[in-house]
C-alpha cells in the first residue's frame, strides 16, 4: 500500500532534499507544497497519510496550517510532523498545542527522517 506524503517547505533546497529522501521508496506517493495555503488545499483534496510541515513560511505559517488541518474532520487523521529550524522548548510546546504528531528539527539526517516516517506510520506493518 502506498502512503501519500505531503512535503511542505518554502525553501527549494529543503523540498528537493525531502523529495530525494523519499522518492525511491515505492511505499510513498509524494505531494509537494511551497506555502501554507497550498498545503491546506492539497491536504483537503488528497488526504495524505503524513504531512512534513515547515513552520516559517510566507502567508499561513506551519503552526496555523497544522491547527487548521487537525480541527477539520476531513483532514484530522493525517499525521503532521513539524519540520523546522526552530528548536526551542517553546516551539515544541506550540507544535503539541496545535496538534502535531511529531517534531523534527533542521538540519536533519535523511536516514533519521525516514526512521521518523516509519515510526509515525505506526509500525502498523510490524
Amino acid at each position: 500500500m502506498s502512503h501519500k506524503v505531503l512535503l511542505v517547505d518554502d525553501e527549494d533546497d529543503i523540498l528537493r532534499l525531502l523529495e530525494l529522501t523519499m522518492s525511491n521508496d515505492s511505499r510513498y506517493s509524494l505531494l509537494l507544497a511551497k506555502d501554507g495555503e497550498t498545503a491546506v488545499e492539497l491536504a483537503r483534496r488528497e488526504k495524505p497519510t503524513v504531512i512534513f510541515l515547515d513552520v516559517l513560511m510566507p502567508g499561513i505559517d506551519g503552526f496555523q496550517v497544522c491547527q487548521t488541518l487537525k480541527s477539520d474532520p476531513e483532514t484530522e487523521s493525517s499525521k503532521v510532523i513539524i519540520l523546522t529550524a526552530l528548536a526551542q522548548d517553546f516551539d515544541r510546546r506550540k507544535a503539541e498545542e496545535v496538534g502535531a504528531d511529531g517534531f523534527f528539527t533542521k538540519p536533519f539526517s535523511p536516514a533519521a527522517l525516514l526512521e521518523k516516517l516509519d515510526e509515525v506510520l505506526g509500525n502498523s506493518s510490524g
